[in-house]
């Protein structure tokens, strides 16, 4: 097991446990600290080196450049290809070599093409609520009010177990040696140790599935811990209907008849109805029950008795682990459409 010890969590504020991010929402990423000042006379060398300090912060999903003056809609990027940073040039090798960071999810929701129809795809680690962080890119600009920071996720071509889904996936950081390197932007530049990260994903210690979801997450703004269950064994889904189907049946052959009793004619059995999960608008979901799933397991260090103020870390060190084992939206579009993030607190 890995750990990488983030400062603090920036923008902690901006953030809400979300189980359907779209384009333009708010998620977290996880980047290097920014250097610390250096002090006449002071010896900062305690404090561990630049590259070992990491940072959690809340950004916007789809990067704008510094450069522009407002957060203008169409340069709003969510994804940046791998073989744009390959080959260089454009808008990503200003920022390619200083500014990557890691985006924290729990999965990825992908679209499937079949004939005129568009159906989901959920993808996670097999075998367990573990963890996933995919490369990224991550820029600011400065506004009269306040800094816009904003991410964008890289992807690269599908591996051959995921091409039936898509022919584009994110590039995924898998274990924590691939995670240092990725982080590490001390020498600001960008040379071909990065190249390999990029390549179509490849680790089979840590195997990937994959299974459909409801369509409701194609509608920014639906939530429901369901959106990440296979659809076949969501409590309102069709498996779920035969089993209390068959349930009632077992029931009704089960039960004694009352001798002298006529046997009542036989009647069209109502069938239980089946509401759809409710989809509870981020904005009005005060009251929703925090998912029990934990995006991030996190060591906080506290003082006894110390209280926690709302919405305040506990401690400015907190741990995210990246475990090496794996026994652990918008309009459907050619990339990479929205994030799964449940979350007890990203």
């Amino acid at each position: 097991m890995d750990q990488l010890a983030a400062q603090e969590w920036i923008n902690q504020d901006q953030f809400h446990p979300r189980f359907n991010i779209a384009p333009r929402s708010n998620s977290v990423v996880l980047r290097q600290a920014d250097p610390e000042p250096e002090v006449q006379g002071n010896d900062n060398s305690s404090s561990g080196s630049e590259s070992d300090r990491f940072v959690l912060q809340t950004m916007k999903w789809g990067l704008v450049p510094n450069w522009s003056k407002f957060e203008d809609t169409k340069m709003n990027t969510t994804n940046a290809r791998a073989e744009n940073l390959v080959d260089g040039g454009g808008m990503w090798n200003s920022i390619k070599g200083k500014k990557r960071c890691a985006v924290v999810a729990d999965g990825y929701y992908e679209w499937q093409t079949k004939g005129k129809e568009k159906l989901p795809f959920f993808t996670h680690y097999k075998g367990g609520r573990r963890l996933m962080l995919f490369a990224g890119l991550w820029d600011c600009v400065t506004l009269e009010v306040d800094p816009l920071w904003t991410f964008t996720i890289v992807t690269t071509a599908a591996n051959k177990e995921f091409e039936w889904l898509h022919d584009r996936q994110p590039v995924i950081l898998s274990n924590g040696e691939m995670l240092h390197l990725w982080l590490n932007t001390s020498s600001k530049k960008w040379d071909d140790s990065f190249n390999k990260l990029l390549d179509p994903y490849a680790d089979k210690l840590s195997p990937l599935e994959c299974y459909r979801v409801p369509k409701e997450v194609g509608k920014v703004g639906s939530e429901s811990a369901t959106f990440i269950e296979p659809i076949e064994k969501r409590k309102d889904g069709i498996q779920a209907m035969f089993a209390k189907q068959k349930a009632n049946a077992d029931i009704g052959e089960s039960s004694p008849k009352k001798p002298g009793l006529k046997p009542e004619s036989s009647t069209k059995q109502k069938s239980p109805s089946h509401k759809a999960p409710d989809r509870v608008q981020i904005a009005t979901n005060k009251e929703s029950k925090t998912p029990k799933t934990s995006i991030l397991k996190r060591n906080i260090d506290k003082e006894p008795g110390e209280p926690r103020q709302k919405g305040v870390p506990t401690s400015k060190r907190e741990v995210i682990e990246i475990e090496d084992s794996s026994d652990e939206a918008e309009t459907p579009a050619k990339k990479v459409n929205q994030l799964a993030i449940p979350i007890t607190v990203y």
